[in-house]
């Protein structure tokens, strides 16, 4: 097995639900050995969540937990706190997302003390708002982030109203700045020897998606509208119907809109009209210029539509479904469904890591873990003796 980059690295992760356990996951691909902290006899509220595979683990766990060791603490004793403690006192990185501040002082893991403890530890945080502000300390989940962050006021029509992002945006991307921020901590850390604190929100997150909208408001005081699957500053930009299926059509360049005037047989008297000659004239003129094309793209089956704007170079595809998706021969070609032999579950798939890293790829070392399968030896790692173990399992501490 190739040399994986994050190889020397220890991360204990006390989060549970998805940000935290899906950027804990991108880590432990990447090669970290992430130490996953559950409540005895619980463990992470999204073992309960989702479809169940065989032997009952949830498949919306498994899909996000590969590559970690679990390990079952009762951090509200002090013998769980202790071992907590002994744990963070040689780990590389500490994710939490418990938001409250009061209740890290109680259990030792705020920031002040774990830095006391160990100053090269760096503590990534993910809650709903932050920990500093107004709102810091409310409970947030990813539905709330998605309205509040404003992205929602831009999804649907008019006619429809809001539409939720049907996965879970504000959660998987707070899980990617918690990696990007992790990286670049540590390479600060190879300079000061010292770790820091980083202070993520699903709000923050799902607004920094607003970059472009944020940016057009900035410049003109009008809010973004909803639009539906149009492109808000590019025409033709969206979905259309063809004669069987609904396509994607990308119409990026001036150049492309000439070639796809002519895949679509549409002379001079639409391509070079000025009101769509160029993209601000199409993007003026959306309204006149839509309905003419739809009316000649629902006279053109998808395939071979399709097939003639890709060799004219423009950007474009099927809507596919999950099982679609899941069955393309590029996409599997690229070797983007894993098969992971579960203790339960028997073969469990899930979707590989898509950072590709020629020299040091990620890796999927473990797979998704029953709860507590690693306390003994994890336990056993930090000097417990199996007597001491076993006392504490007695009394309900792992």
């Amino acid at each position: 097995m190739a040399l994986q980059p994050l190889a020397d690295l220890r991360i204990v992760d006390l989060t549970e639900a998805l940000a935290g356990p899906y950027g804990a996951m991108l880590l432990g691909d990447l090669g970290a050995d992430v130490i996953k902290i559950e409540r005895p006899g619980a463990g992470d509220q999204s073992r309960r969540w989702g479809a169940r595979l065989p032997g009952g683990e949830s498949a919306y766990f498994c899909a996000t937990n590969r590559n970690k060791r679990s390990v079952t603490l009762n951090i509200q004793a002090p013998a769980g706190r202790d071992a907590l403690h002994r744990l963070l006192a040689s780990a590389d990185a500490f994710l939490c997302n418990l938001p409250r501040d009061d209740s890290l002082r109680r259990a030792g893991l705020d920031w002040e003390s774990l830095h006391a403890l160990n100053p090269r530890l760096i503590f990534v945080s993910i809650t709903g708002y932050g920990r500093t502000g107004p709102y810091a300390g409310r409970s947030g989940y990813d539905l709330v982030a998605q309205g509040e962050a404003g992205l929602m006021s831009v999804t649907g029509t008019a006619e429809t109203g809001p539409i939720r992002y049907p996965i879970p945006l504000a959660d998987m991307t707070t899980g990617l700045y918690a990696v990007i921020g992790l990286l670049a901590a540590l390479r600060a850390r190879e300079h000061t020897g010292q770790g820091q604190f980083i202070d993520l929100s699903l709000l923050e997150s799902q607004a920094a998606y607003l970059a472009i909208l944020a940016g057009d408001f900035f410049a003109t005081g009008q809010p973004p509208q909803p639009i539906g699957n149009a492109h808000p500053s590019i025409v033709p930009y969206q979905v259309f119907q063809a004669a069987d299926k609904d396509v994607i059509i990308a119409v990026g360049s001036d150049k492309q809109w000439a070639a796809f005037c002519a895949v679509l047989g549409l002379g001079p008297g639409v391509r070079d009209d000025p009101r769509f000659a160029d993209n601000p004239a199409r993007l003026k003129h959306r309204a006149e210029l839509i309905p003419i094309l739809a009316a000649r793209l629902k006279t053109l089956a998808a395939g071979p539509l399709l097939e003639q704007l890709r060799a004219a170079e423009i950007p474009c595809g099927p809507i596919n479904t999950v099982p679609d998706l899941l069955a393309d021969p590029h996409y599997l070609a690229r070797a983007n469904v894993i098969v992971q032999a579960h203790p339960m579950a028997g073969p469990v798939r899930s979707l590989a890591n898509p950072v590709r890293l020629t020299d040091t790829p990620p890796a999927y070392r473990l797979p998704p873990p029953t709860l507590g399968e690693h306390t003994e030896a994890v336990l056993a790692e930090l000097g417990y003796t199996p007597a001491q173990i076993a006392e504490m399992r007695a009394a309900g501490i792992v």
